[in-house]
């Protein structure tokens, strides 16, 4: 899927991803995938630097990017309300990983490159927007401190997930699948856990203070303009057993 902003420089960012992913099993993401991708592609050393000014580290940033447009408009073609909520993430997350499964050392490459201390933050940005494809595409409606906390648990059931398949040598990543499950599995207790104890009277009045704090978190589409009020609750779709 190609960048549909109408922006020339996103576009040709896009072109010399793809031109770039032959090489980068051999050179990683670094100058000469982008020196070798500049001249497959006709364009020269400025727009290069225009394209990507910290080099590597962007050039595997967009090709991260790149996978979460393509998953999003696989995703639009699904009908992903047809499952439940397990399947949906599991289906979401596996079809990520399948979008990008012959290019698997150019993951291992970004991946090693983004571990990097300088680049945490740009790692936590890149995997936290994959997550947020992935809970908005299966219906997630959370107005309040839920929003973060899906997100930031699917971030790592992801992240888990993509290094254990960079280790996976079954056929047809069948372990990987596996592993999968069983980390979704354990958001789905999760998500139990907290609908007990939000059923549980002692434990809501015990958790009260929390809760009260905690109700004055809100995710960016839910927060009061001009000092209006938004509805609370978690909203959207919880674990289903």
């Amino acid at each position: 899927m190609a960048d549909e902003t109408g922006d020339p420089l996103a576009e040709t960012r896009d072109r010399l991803i793809e031109a770039a992913l032959p090489n980068v099993v051999f050179d990683g993401w670094g100058k000469e995938a982008l020196d070798a991708a500049l001249e497959d592609t006709g364009q020269d050393a400025q727009m290069g630097a225009l394209a990507f000014p910290r080099g590597g580290v962007d050039m595997a940033l967009a090709f991260h990017d790149l996978m979460d447009r393509r998953l999003l408009e696989a995703l639009e073609d699904t009908d992903l309300h047809a499952m439940r909520i397990r399947e949906r993430v599991t289906y979401c997350v596996r079809a990520r990983l399948e979008l990008v499964a012959e290019h698997k050392d150019a993951v291992r490459r970004g991946a090693t490159l983004l571990a990097l201390p300088p680049y945490a933050a740009d790692s936590a940005r890149a995997l936290w927007s994959t997550a947020d494809i992935i809970w908005t595409a299966c219906g997630d409606r959370s107005d309040d401190y839920n929003w973060y906390s899906k997100r930031a648990i699917l971030s790592s059931v992801y992240s888990a997930t993509v290094l254990y398949w960079l280790g996976d040598e079954s056929e047809g990543s069948a372990d990987t699948w596996a592993f999968l499950d069983r980390r979704i599995e354990n958001v789905m207790q999760f998500e139990k856990l907290k609908a007990q104890v939000k059923a549980n009277p002692m434990a809501r009045m015990a958790l009260t203070p929390l809760s009260q704090a905690l109700s004055f978190i809100r995710p960016p589409h839910a927060r009061p303009k001009n000092g209006g009020e938004t509805g609370g609750g978690a909203g959207g779709e919880t674990a289903d057993a």
